[in-house]
């Protein structure tokens, strides 16, 4: 003989609270830095800020985040005038640091191909890529370019656009000292 036994789970919800009671603001022309212990919330208070947080039943964020006291940021204006370089880059390993440049260009860019060859050329000089411009970016278990070329280059990617506002997320790791400053 079979029996069924059928039990009933309800769902517990537990509140975290992983950003409480969080204020400040941005000077424009200014350096902000957010500073903290590993696991304070520096990352997920970023995301919070760029409206990259999926909101649903099991997560909630209340407040606002404007731009100059007025726009609401969301994904879409923040798309507008903002970059976001995350800690793990997101490169495509077989395009060369140039390529990738450029193809991020070709798609965020509407500037005639010169125009943008220039603005690439001139992020290659200034990020300090102009050696290893003609090399792969790699991945991690193809090393091509250093962890800190790979950084730049993810900076590039996102500095192509000229943005208003760009956070940094651990913006020195793979870097070596002379280049993180």
């Amino acid at each position: 003989m079979v029996t069924e036994k059928r039990v009933k789970c309800t769902k517990v919800r537990n509140e975290v609270h992983i950003l409480k009671d969080v204020s400040g603001y941005a000077m424009p022309g200014t350096a902000t830095f957010i500073m903290g212990a590993s696991g304070s919330g520096k990352t997920s208070l970023l995301n919070i800020i760029a409206d990259r947080v999926m909101k649903n039943s099991e997560r909630q964020i209340s407040g606002e985040i404007m731009f100059n006291d007025k726009v609401p940021v969301t994904q879409k204006s923040f798309g507008q005038v903002g970059g976001y370089v995350m800690q793990d880059d997101i490169l495509f390993s077989f395009l060369t640091v140039k390529e990738a440049l450029t193809f991020a260009a070709r798609l965020r860019l509407r500037l005639p191909e010169k125009e943008q060859d220039e603005r690439v050329l001139d992020l290659l000089k200034n990020l300090g890529l102009w050696d290893v411009q003609d090399t792969e970016c790699g991945s991690t278990l193809r090393k091509r370019i250093s962890g800190g070329e790979r950084k730049r280059t993810a900076i590039g990617v996102e500095l192509i656009t000229d943005p208003s506002i760009i956070f940094l997320d651990e913006p020195t790791s793979g870097l070596d000292s002379f280049r993180a400053t």
